[in-house]
């Protein structure tokens, strides 16, 4: 889940732009151990939702499941009540960025790019993450958006070890996305992630001196998150002020997971590839 940058006038907690107030939290083995499991919650969810989702569902037939199977699990919906928000994933759809609210009237069609976005909350601990799922067969357009954004995210995950810095995560972002075509969104930013939803640091997907560029150490947990937009990086927020769209109505697309910082690397904490 993604910052606001409108947050005086409602939803999410921080502005992208902001001065690191805090210092970052380094997570002790014992609550590595735990975060594994809130993690682990999310890419269950994740992977079961984009497993069945179809034509004909509703984002609030998603919401529904997210929320049962995670209190099932033992967790509870880090999203649902936060700062307000009333569901337990944020459902976005084509040129819907971030933030959507799952309706009961909004119903997913063949060629969406539907995001995805949800977290766990274990044992005193958050897990993040975010996929876009292509419903049925899309545009070929969409389809390169979405790989370009899953992509992406490797690219600066690739960049995560202690000695590196923010700065290597958002050049390798930005640098991929722009070569290819395409315009990293730079309202929203990721941000560290562990016994609070949203934690030091911001994690931006471009480069950018309005902050300082952090080093990374091992211990920190973070949720990388590029949004990356076919048209112009710039949003508007919606009336409800939650969902976040394009400027030009343009698709978006988006992945997210939360990530442990290691001596020689890294480890993806919501990995559904391994469940």
């Amino acid at each position: 889940m993604n910052f606001l940058n409108n947050l005086l006038s409602k939803p999410l907690p921080t502005p992208r732009i902001r001065k690191q107030r805090r210092t970052v939290e380094l997570k002790s083995p014992e609550e590595i151990a735990i975060m594994r499991r809130s993690a682990a919650i999310v890419a269950t969810v994740l992977k079961e939702i984009a497993e069945q989702v179809q034509p004909g569902m509703t984002t609030a037939d998603l919401d529904d499941y997210a929320e049962n199977r995670i209190r099932a699990m033992g967790a509870t919906p880090s999203f649902k009540g936060y700062h307000g928000f009333p569901a337990s994933i944020c459902a976005s759809i084509n040129h819907e960025v971030v933030h959507g609210i799952p309706n009961r009237k909004k119903v997913i069609r063949q060629g969406d790019l539907l995001k995805v976005d949800t977290g766990a909350y274990y044992e005193g601990f958050h897990g993040d993450s975010c996929i876009t799922i292509a419903v049925g067969a899309v545009s070929p357009a969409a389809a390169k958006l979405m790989q370009v954004a899953e992509t992406a995210l490797y690219k600066g995950i690739e960049q995560v070890k202690a000695g590196n810095s923010l700065l290597d995560i958002a050049g390798a972002v930005q640098d991929y996305v722009e070569e290819n075509g395409f315009h990293v969104v730079e309202s929203y930013t990721g941000h560290g992630v562990g016994r609070n939803l949203h934690e030091e640091p911001s994690v931006f997907n471009f480069r950018t001196h309005e902050l300082p560029n952090i080093k990374l150490r091992a211990g920190m947990t973070l949720a990388i998150e590029p949004i990356v937009n076919a048209g112009s990086k710039h949003t508007s927020v919606m009336s409800d002020r939650w969902t976040v769209v394009t400027v030009d109505r343009s698709l978006s697309a988006q992945f997210e997971h939360t990530v442990l910082v290691t001596e020689n690397g890294y480890e993806i904490l919501t990995d559904r590839s391994t469940l």
